[in-house]
């Protein structure tokens, strides 16, 4: 049963489109999360989903009497209240006597267990938790979830999951955490260039999926090229080798060569630029640090190595964004020292984002910070990297107020890369920031000539990033683990078993391992050194028959053997031509070192 559908929904939003007259289907139990790069309509779908914003065209039909419960990526709440009231503030006035056990359960699950404090003294963090405990206790047979893993630490990630699994109606979720996606979700829409591309199955399938699409266009491509190249010269040839061409073949040859190229992915570009570090980096000599009355962090030391891989835990409070504030200098310790080498050159990356003008163009925000850098490749301007970072020409001279906030922070992250650091201070990085740019960061973070301390709640980040795990546990305790997440889930809590999503990535990669190059058999080899050659003879066999047919008219016995013996050469011609479509087609994939 459809639950509720968009059909030929279109969405300009500051003058870009971000929707083009896509249809999306939902249906009973469907689990679906959404994903694409930022700026791409993501949020624009879900809230139209919702009925929170109507589409410029196209219609959303929902099925009567459907109840829809709705997470934005910022939850609105009155300016007061207690936590429990605002939690329940849009419940049925029958329900709540009802449902008030079942939000304090939640709340406490989710870590905030005075229900009755007000609801201005949230942290962020804590907010995010509430407007959660809000949507999953609305009686609803779909929930649409906007980013629900920002802002909650890894507990409280593992809790939302647990929930989710139990929630028997649909779900539709925009969200960057891989592992989320992976145990949550049945199905994967991307949304890429104003359309969207669906995929039945979790992440680690979509990722395969995709994967042969681009394979499969890329070899229709190349056969389509392999294609034109052969018509190509038979039109040439043709010239030589006869009067008339075939009207057929011709039109073909002209839909070949007027044909849509596969558009390119937008590829995200991440080269080093970081400055030369010294062998001092950084000193923490016995810091204390005791926040409205609680020690946070008491008497931790620590020489940083120069090629440092740490992912900062802990749940939300327990003084990890503190930590990160004493390294970089905006805060001190109350005791203790924190002493920087010479060379240190820190670039902190902050969750809540630096302030950003919204009149000030985009380039004029970079070029702030430098008008040009220095990387492996020479110097590179301002504008270039922005396009490495997928701000388009248009864009650039855009104002920031029309960039949307996972753009916003794509661009912060730019800037704070663009001080050419040794040292890495990564505040929840991973908020707000879309796969692909997650991805091509990880790459950066594993190749970056310096230091990376980074405090994330996404655990395939940690898996990706990390060599060393810090668990601050909010009672002045710094506990390091060695290894990544999985590692640290298994000597800190050896009763979670290591996550499924980790296993079937392995399994994924594990396939790709064993594979050889590319190459031609000794038979296929001398095939395509011979096989021009072969062509051209045929095609001038087939022209000389035809000019003995040409006079041969009056030879009826001579006239049918001509006529046979050219159908023959042509069924030949034709072998021949399809098997030089093969091996120019193998030839161009061993030359780009592809495997078998």
């Amino acid at each position: 049963m459809i639950l509720l559908s968009a059909q030929n929904i279109a969405k300009t939003y500051m003058e870009r489109k971000v929707l083009d007259d896509v249809s999306f289907f939902l249906n009973e139990g469907d689990k679906v999360g959404i994903i694409g790069i930022n700026g791409t309509g993501k949020s624009t779908l879900l809230r139209i989903l919702a009925g929170a914003e109507e589409p410029d065209s196209g219609n959303v039909i929902r099925t009567n009497g459907i109840r829809i419960s709705y997470l934005p990526q910022i939850p609105e709440f009155e300016p007061h209240g207690s936590v429990l009231e605002q939690v329940m503030l849009h419940l049925p006035a029958d329900l709540k006597e009802a449902k008030t056990f079942e939000a304090k359960s939640i709340l406490g699950k989710l870590g905030i267990t005075d229900e009755t404090r007000d609801i201005s003294t949230l942290s962020g963090g804590e907010k995010r938790r509430a407007g959660i405990a809000a949507a999953l206790i609305q009686p609803s047979d779909v929930l649409l979830l906007d980013e629900p893993t920002n802002h909650i630490d890894n507990e409280t990630v593992r809790l939302l999951e647990e929930q989710l699994l139990k929630y028997r109606g649909a779900i539709v979720m925009v969200t960057h955490d891989r592992y989320f996606l992976n145990r949550i979700t049945q199905k994967i829409v991307e949304v890429d260039r104003g359309k969207i591309f669906e995929y039945e199955g979790n992440y680690s399938t979509y990722l395969e999926q995709k994967a042969q699409r681009e394979v499969d266009t890329e070899a229709k491509e190349r056969k389509n090229r392999s294609l034109y190249r052969q018509e190509l010269e038979w039109i040439r040839r043709g010239v030589r080798a006869r009067g008339t061409k075939s009207k057929d073949r011709i039109a073909r040859f002209h839909e070949l060569e007027n044909r849509e190229k596969p558009a390119e992915a937008e590829k995200m570009q991440l080269q080093s630029v970081s400055s030369r570090l010294g062998k001092k980096t950084v000193e923490i000599c016995a810091i204390t640090k005791a926040m409205n009355g609680r020690v946070l962090i008491r008497d931790f030391s620590y020489q940083l190595p120069r090629d440092a891989r740490i992912g900062i835990v802990g749940q939300n409070g327990a003084g990890k964004s503190t930590l990160i504030k004493m390294l970089c200098g905006q805060i001190s310790p109350d005791s203790g020292s924190i002493d920087l080498g010479d060379t240190v050159r820190i670039g902190y990356f902050s969750q809540e984002c630096e302030s950003m003008d919204p009149n000030q163009k985009v380039i004029d925000y970079i070029r702030e910070t430098a008008e040009r850098i220095q990387t492996p490749d020479g110097t590179v301007t301002a504008a270039t990297m922005l396009e490495r970072f997928l701000f388009t020409s248009e864009l650039q001279w855009n104002r920031i107020e029309k960039l949307s906030g996972g753009e916003r922070k794509r661009l912060y992250l730019l800037k704070v890369l663009m001080t050419a650091p040794n040292v890495l201070l990564l505040d929840e990085p991973t908020n707000d920031l879309d796969i692909a740019t997650l991805t091509i960061l990880e790459d950066y973070l594993r190749n970056f000539q310096g230091a990376v301390l980074a405090i994330s709640h996404d655990r395939y980040f940690l898996d990706k990033m990390a060599s060393e795990i810090w668990e601050l546990t909010g009672n002045g305790e710094v506990r390091r683990y060695n290894g990544n997440y999985q590692d640290y889930m298994k000597k800190a809590l050896p009763e979670n078993a290591t996550e499924k999503p980790k296993k079937q990535t392995e399994k994924k990669e594990r396939v790709f391992n064993g594979k050889k190059k590319l190459k031609f058999s000794f038979k296929e080899q001398r095939e395509y050194d011979t096989i021009d050659n072969e062509i051209a003879d045929l095609e001038e066999q087939i022209r000389l028959t035809e000019t003995e047919i040409a006079a041969s008219v009056s030879d009826y016995v001579k006239l049918q053997e001509l006529s046979d013996r050219k159908e023959e050469l042509e069924v030949l011609l034709a072998e021949k031509m399809e098997r030089w479509v093969y091996l120019n087609d193998l030839a161009e994939r061993i030359a780009n070192g592809e495997m078998e």
